[in-house]
């Protein structure tokens, strides 16, 4: 009677073990996945903030120009001053037809 309980104990404790075994090899799985997705994420991230310090740049060499093309006239932007771009009623986008208004 003894050797059937223990028996069954055996079972059931192998039955256990495959299941845990089953559910590490699906959080492997799942771990891994993740781990992709993460790196994919950190990539696109590192993208974004290369391309947002590109348009800094670029932003700032644009209000330098501007800057420095209204130091001929009389009136100078102030370097932290806000500043709209509006384009002209013409449609063209060439630099020349843009103007700038202060807030």
């Amino acid at each position: 009677e003894r050797n059937i309980k223990l028996e069954e104990k055996i079972t059931m404790l192998q039955q256990q073990n495959e299941e845990l075994r089953a559910r590490i090899e699906q959080n492997t799985v799942i771990t891994r996945q993740l781990s992709e997705e993460n790196a994919n994420l950190q990539e696109y991230v590192e993208k974004e903030v290369e391309e947002k310090k590109k348009l800094s740049r670029t932003n700032e060499e644009l209000l330098w120009k501007l800057q420095e093309g209204d130091a001929v006239s009389p009136v100078k932007l102030p370097p932290a001053s806000p500043t709209s771009f509006y384009r002209c009623s013409s449609g063209n986008s060439s630099p020349a037809k843009v103007r700038t208004l202060r807030r």
